[in-house]
């Protein structure tokens, strides 16, 4: 049998009831012979309590203080799931972050894993004791309690997978595998049975929000099965895996839509020489990710330089930009944050000519305006309106055959 490592997010873990159903689950498992490592992150809405009670506080909480803080919030649900299973006669033990030896840098609120220290673990597991982890979390050299960032739990499973060289890490959550797009948005949309770590790595920068992405890097640096499915259902889910020659050969394989971006034009900026270093540092320097850049031909000695960003960064990139335009003579900052980018992904692609023009063609007939392209090897995004991304999202996944098949 071998060592499987499960994680449930936070509406797997939303109360007891549920708590306890996660409780069977593991059990079931445990009893078919496998080792298992049980990740969990806080119970649904338990995090954004604790950031508004530090907000209640103070109205700067200090960021360490602030991951010891929400460090509790895995911390309780480890700990309740370890007395359930206790109590329903299996053998378990609940550790935290530093306890898993989940060794991080000192960046609180986002920190990186540096290494996991696995002996705890293994020592238990050869006990046949289940491990039960608080994800999320982790100490830095100087022993400070630090988090991951938002999705942070996935990263500790396939870390801790990873480190202990486990034979699957199962992540389930409220849906029941990866789809070609959001079902929400369209209700043609069909789960997939397999995805490639280089698809899913698009697709959760990209939009899709079933796995976060460094979850994704982790699992595909140390090769490590993921297999995505519902805590509510024992239907099989989606394995994200290396490609091989057995799987489906999709062109596209999934559509993606990202409604948390906003747009920044610096109009005429002077042509020449490290501009473009004056106009993005003070951006990079302030600790904001930059996505799609673009810049236009040069024109009476100018261009035109645009980029985005994440909505919640808009106003504060917008000031910056404000000040540099003063600074280099540009002659306008203008910003958008009513924009929307939508994506084709497929490892198909790369052996595929015609995407990039099917896409504009399918957009065009829709008449949705294309403000920015981008591409990769794998993906083609076009920053659209909004209000029109729905309306591409759909008439995208039926021009590249990824409805569902009738009857």
């Amino acid at each position: 049998m071998g060592l499987i490592v499960q994680k449930f997010g936070g509406t797997s873990v939303a109360d007891i009831d549920r708590i306890r159903n996660v409780a069977r689950r593991v059990a079931k498992t445990h009893d078919q012979g496998h080792d298992v490592v049980v990740i969990l992150s806080a119970m649904s809405g338990v995090t954004d309590n604790l950031i508004r009670l530090a907000g209640q506080a103070t109205e700067r909480p200090e960021k360490r203080e602030m991951d010891v803080l929400l460090a509790t919030g895995e911390q309780t649900t480890a700990a309740l799931l370890a007395m359930m299973l206790i109590s329903m006669k299996y053998p378990a033990q609940s550790l935290l972050g530093f306890q898993a030896e989940v060794r991080t840098d000192c960046a609180y609120g986002n920190a990186r894993i540096l290494d996991i220290g696995a002996d705890r673990m293994k020592a238990l597991l050869s006990d046949r004791k289940i491990v039960v982890v608080a994800g999320f979390q982790g100490c830095d050299t100087e022993g400070n309690i630090t988090t991951l960032g938002r999705g942070g739990s996935d990263t500790s499973a396939v870390a801790i997978a990873a480190a202990l060289r486990a034979d699957m890490c199962e992540i389930y959550t409220d849906v029941d595998g990866v789809y070609t797009t959001d079902p929400n948005i369209c209700s043609r949309a069909r789960k997939l049975n397999r995805v490639t770590y280089e698809e899913m790595l698009e697709m959760a920068s990209l939009g899709a929000k079933v796995l976060q992405i460094r979850s994704v890097e982790f699992a595909k640096k140390y090769n490590v099965p993921v297999h995505v499915r519902s805590s509510f259902s024992e239907e099989e889910g989606t394995m994200v895996v290396n490609e091989d020659s057995d799987m489906e050969r999709l062109v596209v394989s999934g559509i993606t839509c990202s409604k948390n971006d906003a747009r920044i034009m610096i109009k005429g900026v002077p042509d020449q020489p490290g501009i473009a270093a004056k106009v993005l540092v003070p951006i990079s320097d302030a600790g904001i990710v930059v996505d799609m850049i673009i810049q236009s031909s040069p024109k009476n000695g100018t261009n035109d330089i645009a980029f985005t960003v994440s909505r919640t960064d808009y106003r504060t990139a917008l000031e910056i930009e404000e000040k540099i335009a003063k600074e280099i003579g540009a002659e306008a900052v203008l910003g958008d944050d009513s924009v929307a980018k939508v994506s084709v992904v497929g490892v198909g692609m790369k052996s595929h000519a015609g995407v990039a023009s099917k896409m504009f063609t399918t957009l065009a007939a829709e008449n949705v305006n294309i403000r920015m392209i981008s591409t990769s090897e794998i993906h083609i995004s076009c920053v659209i309106m909004e209000k029109y991304a729905e309306l591409a999202v759909r008439a995208l996944h039926t021009a590249f055959g990824l409805d569902k098949e009738e009857g």
